[in-house]
């Protein structure tokens, strides 16, 4: 039931069924039906257009615009961030998360900084309608995508699991193809797909800021993709969501019979069936004339012009392809102008909004593009690509007349120029709209992301206003069409004020002389023819009431080029009359339209003049805003320099603090493990004090009762001794007496009382008990001190230990600290250098290097400094191996190696861009396993374990390797002596002018003997060709000796100290090319002048002495490109050589014009006359050419194959004369091979051109 609502709805609204099979057998038949219902409805309704048919709650009421009841949709991001983190971030922007929609309703209720998760799609944000996310951080980061939900269902729809391989069929812009990739995760491969090499450059700086790297772009048709290249192998899922068509309006502008009949046929069906009987693939003037009165009804015609020839699309492309086969001629027309054609429709179809002559006002194209930037992205891109086939048709048209000698004032040069105003108009306004919407642009995306948009438009420009500067010269134009001038220098989109600078190109056709077809008979006499046929069928009289007589029969006067004419009197005045009443029945309906557009135009007067008026005003408003706006943007600006300024004084000082914090940090840790130690050694102290104190305390205590015990015991002496003198004076008392007195002394103490005795006796054993009691305490005392001083002496030797021991302690953890800080800068430098290495392995495979270059000699400088450095590295490890405390000169050896092994490993690839492919391959093959050696290197000296038996001999065999490759592809030029090479290049110059001037020589003889053996029209056309032989001649000596001049101020400039021959040794390469160039030109000359000789004696060919002439001219443009290339660019010898260049470049277009002039007055050509041929033997004949066209254009396709492969070998051999790679012997001599190979190339050139000329003959 679905499938059938579409098709109806199609069928009667939309542009047709489009299906096949028996859905469109079923629609067919019931189509009238369905109409009638339509139509009966529509009675019913009282109602004129199907719009008015739909209810009242489903018309647009006109309040507000369509884009303000839409919501806004962005995708995030997944591959640089996550939904929750962007709702959040947003969240603090001061938007409002309403969490996910549950309906539409909810998606209409959005409004002000609302937002939700779509219900369908996890990823997919939704804000309001007038939301503006094109300034928004996330935006401008990739975090956020902008693209619509439509946008996003196929790769949704599709959901490839991570690491499956995908295929992007139409990949272009891109949005697409980064939901993808955000799908996959980055894993996998992505491939995509695209035609347009600048859309597919931009979608690359789209891909790029989206974080995509799994994606592999490609500038090719998809249907052109094998389906078995192993690179598709693991392809399981494809992505295939061309772009969408509709249909276009157009509007009346140009009055002509054929514009007139497609209004009132309300289309094209009766055109298209004249056409299809026209031979347009075998004439090419007829193909000409029916482009141009088909670019004239789509851009005139009626708007179903374009719908009915939608259909004919694929028959207008092979009909470009079949005469894209031809060089020259109207053949290569036609096919650019079919191809422009095809484009136009395209564009139209693609962009319903624009009319078909491209008239738009400024709220119309901003309606067109919906307010979407992404739409005006893709609009700006097809108006490109439509301008390209434009400016390419008036290129060719150009290229065309120059070539023929065509001139505008002539019938010929008239039919080529005449479709130029079409494409004129169409330019106009294109250039205008390309402005405006680069503009809006700008306004909305970073300036980088249209870099290509800028890029192409500059490009476009030039050749814009070359061409409207050279069309505004030709007297044809100037009749016709006014071309307007464009600014000096194109718009500056950076600056936004520029657009008020810009004024829109304005075309203006003269009334009198509104197309060409009003042109007198000289310029569109071939265009229209008045025969009819006799009995002229019922869709022929279809084509008579529509389009007039004339065009009926013959639209584009193809009897008249057949030269068919018939002279039947009755029967043209018969129709002359039938003309004169059509005539008259179509001025009738002029003055009626007239009247009708004069009052249209009158009331659309009145309505311009009163928008005028308010545009006027808000012009006043807005300058009076924009001055205030200016006046805020400049306080905004300074509030912002100043913003800036502090944050970036904050920025600044918060690095600081933060490095302060982090130095506070470290010494704050110092100090306490110091404070700690510190108050360790306190307590240790303080214990070591107080154990010296008692022992001091002690020690005194004892010197005290010491002291106490001597005096005690000197007083006991002092008694004793007075006690012992008293005993000694009674002693001697009684010896007085009697001597025999002292033996009664006992007797006498005894004689004592025994109180007295006691007493003494008490006293005596007191004081000895004292004693002994003193005696044992002075012992323990003097005990108790030496234990006292053994502890002290122990105390002070653990503490002196103990320091000792710290001291250590301390010296062996700052020594592991020191030898850890040497280790780990050692692997930083080790990673370093293997991320250096890696990141030039990476580059190898870097779409972007493939066009990075390098010489062999520069390889060879950077591999040998790169095997030096592998041995100052072996020197370096061997010292560190001795001394661990000696890492400085292994870090730098380190570091300058990764640098020099990751240059020699660029160098090397860029190297191999530029040599032979094996050599090419050898040579990165090799690059690669050194970068893997390398890294192999490296990863071991990391390893302590093995560091010691590290070997670096295989990397510098492998660096070996890549220096000899390149040693061999380094130029032989090189290897010749100063002297050598000097005097060969001044042996070079010398010989070139003299053969010159011997060809000069020869030249002239050859005009004697022709002027005294030939005469008429052969004379006529040799002494032509020889002039202008011996004026190229003098041309080429005057470049030979400006080449001497200049070339002798550069090495009087650039050789310094030096000598000229040193000089010419120190540029060897410069030096190969002035000579190879010299024996170009002189060996050019040579040759020249022996296909002369042979033209002027009738037994050589005119082809080849134009390709002569164009070898020659190669040949002095790589001797003019190879003296200035060196050159100040204000020399004046300089100036003198490029003067010079420009005269040979002259004098050989004089030759080749000559020569084919010549050729045309002395071949004859052979009138076809097929009066006395019946039916059948015309088409034998007509069968037989068919089959001599077939022969030819295989014997074209074979020749322009062996044309290749001999320029292919020509190059390789001249790269082997040059030093290129080739092994010695295989060419004795640079000349000799170029000669040999340049004269084969000349006479395949020389076949080419002739099979071309006649397939061309049998063509026309």
């Amino acid at each position: 039931m679905n499938v059938a609502k579409v098709l109806v709805y199609d069928l009667l609204f939309g542009q047709g069924v489009k299906c096949g099979g028996v859905w469109k057998a079923l629609m067919t038949k019931h189509g009238p039906r369905l109409q009638a219902a339509l139509a009966r409805l529509k009675v019913k309704k009282k109602v004129s257009r199907n719009q008015d048919l739909l209810p009242t709650t489903g018309k647009p009421t006109g309040v507000c615009p369509p884009e303000a009841q839409l919501p806004r949709y962005a995708r995030v991001n997944t591959l640089k961030t996550t939904l929750e983190d962007t709702i959040d971030y947003l969240k603090r922007e001061g938007f409002s998360y309403l969490g996910r929609a549950s309906s539409l309703e909810d998606l209409r209720r959005l409004s002000g900084k609302n937002f939700l998760c779509d219900l369908h799609l996890p990823e997919l944000l939704v804000f309001s309608p007038k939301t503006d996310l094109h300034t928004h951080f996330l935006y401008q980061a990739g975090h956020l995508i902008l693209q619509d939900k439509a946008s996003c269902l196929p790769a949704f729809l599709l959901k490839p699991p991570a690491g499956a391989h995908v295929l992007d069929a139409c990949a272009a812009p891109g949005n697409k193809t980064s939901h993808l990739a955000a799908l996959l995760g980055n894993k996998g491969k992505l491939f995509a797909f695209d035609l347009d090499a600048k859309r597919l450059s931009t979608m690359s700086t789209l891909l790029l800021r989206a974080g995509v790297t799994c994606h592999q772009l490609a500038h090719q048709d998809f249907l052109t993709v094998d389906p078995q290249d192993p690179r598709y192998s693991q392809v399981e899922y494809i992505l295939l969501d061309p772009s969408c068509s509709g249909s276009v309006p157009c509007s009346l502008t140009s009055p002509s019979p054929c514009i007139l009949g497609t209004h009132h046929e309300k289309g094209a069906h009766t055109f298209w069936a004249a056409v299809h009987r026209l031979p347009l693939s075998s004439n090419a003037v007829l193909c000409w004339k029916f482009c141009h009165v088909f670019h004239k009804l789509l851009r005139d015609g009626h708007p179903n012009v374009l719908k009915d020839s939608m259909r004919n699309k694929p028959d207008l492309g092979d009909m470009s392809r079949m005469w894209g086969h031809l060089s020259e001629g109207y053949g290569r027309l036609c096919s650019i102008y079919l191809k422009l054609l095809i484009t136009k429709m395209d564009f139209h179809v693609k962009n319903p909004h624009f009319p078909g002559n491209l008239q738009m006002t400024d709220r119309q194209l901003d309606e067109a593009g919906e307010n979407d930037v992404n739409n005006f992205f893709q609009m700006t891109v097809e108006m490109f690509d439509y301008m390209e086939c434009e400016l390419n048709l008036f290129l060719a048209v150009f290229s065309s007349l120059d070539m023929s000698r065509s001139m505008s004032v002539t019938a010929t040069g008239q039919c080529r120029l005449a479709p130029l105003i079409q494409v004129i108009l169409d330019c106009s306004h294109l250039y205008d709209y390309t402005v405006k919407l680069l503009f809006k642009l700008h306004s909305c995306l970073p300036a980088d992301t249209l870099q290509g948009h800028r890029d192409r438009f500059q490009e476009q420009f030039k050749k814009l206003k070359r061409l409207f500067y050279r069309s505004s010269n030709l007297q044809y134009f100037k009749r016709l069409i006014q071309i307007p001038q464009l600014p000096e220098n194109p718009p500056n989109f950076l600056r936004a004020s520029a657009l008020s600078e810009h004024i829109s190109p304005v075309v203006v056709i003269p009334l009198e002389a509104s197309s060409p077809d009003s042109e007198p008979l000289v310029e569109t006499e071939d265009l229209v023819d008045t025969d009819t046929p006799p009995q002229p069928s019922s869709l022929e009289n279809k084509f008579d009431d529509l389009f007039g007589t004339s065009s009926a029969t013959d639209p584009f006067n193809f009897n008249s080029q057949n030269g068919t004419y018939k002279d039947d009197k009755d029967r043209l005045i018969e129709q002359l009359s039938r003309e004169i009443r059509a005539l008259k029945e179509e001025l009738e309906t002029f003055r009626l339209e007239s009247g009708r557009l004069v009052q249209a135009l009158r009331s659309q007067v009145s309505e311009l003049e009163a928008e005028l008026a308010e545009q006027a005003h808000l012009k006043q408003q807005a300058l009076g805003e924009g001055e205030f706006l200016r006046a805020e943007l400049e306080d905004l600006r300074r509030v912002k320099e100043d913003t800036e300024k502090e944050q970036r004084c904050l920025t600044e000082i918060e690095r600081k603090a933060q490095a302060n914090e982090q130095r506070y940090t470290k010494l704050k840790e110092k100090y306490t493990e110091l404070v700690q130690s510190h108050a360790d050694l306190l307590r240790k102290n303080a214990e070591v004090m107080k154990q010296m104190t008692v022992a001091r305390a002690a020690q005194g205590e004892v010197e005290s009762v010491r002291h106490e015990m001597q005096e005690k015991v000197k007083l006991a002496k002092e008694e004793a001794e007075l006690r012992v003198r008293g005993t000694g004076r009674w002693r001697e008392g009684g010896r007085e007496e009697g001597g025999g007195m002292w033996c009664q002394v006992p007797r006498l103490l005894l004689s004592l009382s025994p109180q007295a005795s006691e007493e003494l006796s008490g006293r005596l054993e007191a004081l000895q008990g004292e004693k002994e009691s003193l005696s044992d305490r002075l012992v323990q005392k003097e005990a108790e001190l030496s234990g006292l001083g053994a502890e002290l002496q122990r105390v002070q030797q653990s503490l002196a230990s103990e320091r000792e021991s710290g001291v250590k302690a301390r010296e062996q953890a700052l020594e592991s600290q020191l030898a850890s800080a040497r280790w780990a800068a050692l692997q930083g430098a080790l990673e370093e250098a293997q991320r250096i290495v890696q990141d030039s392995l990476s580059r190898l495979d870097d779409p972007a290097h493939i066009s990075c270059t390098s010489s062999a000699d520069y390889l060879v400088s950077r591999s040998q400094a790169a095997l030096e450095c592998v041995d100052r590295l072996q020197a370096a490890q061997d010292r560190y191996l001795t001394d661990r405390t000696d890492v400085s000169e292994l870090l730098r050896s380190v570091a300058h190696f990764g640098h020099l092994v990751g240059d020699t490993i660029v160098q090397g690839s860029a190297t191999s861009h530029m040599v032979p492919l094996e050599q090419a391959d050898s040579l990165s093959e090799a690059v690669r396993v050194c970068g893997t050696e390398a890294l192999g290197f490296l990863s071991r000296l990391k390893e302590e374990e093995s560091l010691g038996s590290v070997d670096s001999a295989r990397l510098r065999d492998h660096l070996a390797s890549i220096q000899a490759i390149a040693e061999k592809l380094r130029p032989r030029g090189l290897e010749l002596q100063q002297g050598e090479l000097g005097d060969l290049v001044e042996q070079e110059m010398s010989a070139t002018s003299i053969a010159v001037e011997a060809a000069a020589a020869r030249i002239e003889e050859m005009l004697s003997k022709s002027r005294a053996a030939d005469s008429g029209v052969k004379m006529e056309v040799n002494e032509r060709i020889l002039a202008s032989c011996t004026e190229l001649m003098q041309a080429i000596k005057v470049l030979v000796l400006s080449s001497k001049d200049l070339q002798r101020d550069i090495v009087e400039s650039g050789r310094g100290a030096a000598s000229t021959k040193e000089f010419y040794a120190k540029n060897s390469r410069w030096t190969e090319g002035l000579i190879s160039a010299s024996k170009a030109v002189g060996w050019g000359a040579t040759v020249m002048v022996d296909a002369a000789d042979l033209v002027v004696q009738g037994k050589g060919k005119f082809e080849e002495l134009m390709v002569c002439s164009h070898e020659i001219a190669a040949s002095t443009a790589q001797l003019v490109a190879a003296s200035k290339v060196k050159a100040d660019k204000d020399s004046g010898n300089l100036a003198k050589l490029q003067q010079a260049s420009r005269g040979v470049t002259q004098a050989t277009a004089s030759l080749v014009a000559s020569t084919k002039s010549g050729k045309s007055q002395i071949e004859e050509k052979d009138t076809m006359d097929f009066s006395s041929m019946t039916l059948t033997q015309i088409k034998r004949q007509e069968m037989d050419s068919q089959v001599r066209v077939l022969e030819l254009e295989t014997w074209l396709q074979k020749e322009r194959e062996r044309l290749g492969e001999l320029r292919k070998k020509h190059y390789e051999l001249a790269g082997v004369a040059e030093g290129w790679g080739e092994e010695d012997g295989e060419c004795t001599g640079r000349g000799g091979c170029r000669s040999h190979e340049t004269r084969f190339n000349k006479e395949l050139h020389v076949k080419s051109l002739v099979l071309i000329q006649n397939l061309y003959y049998y063509l026309i």
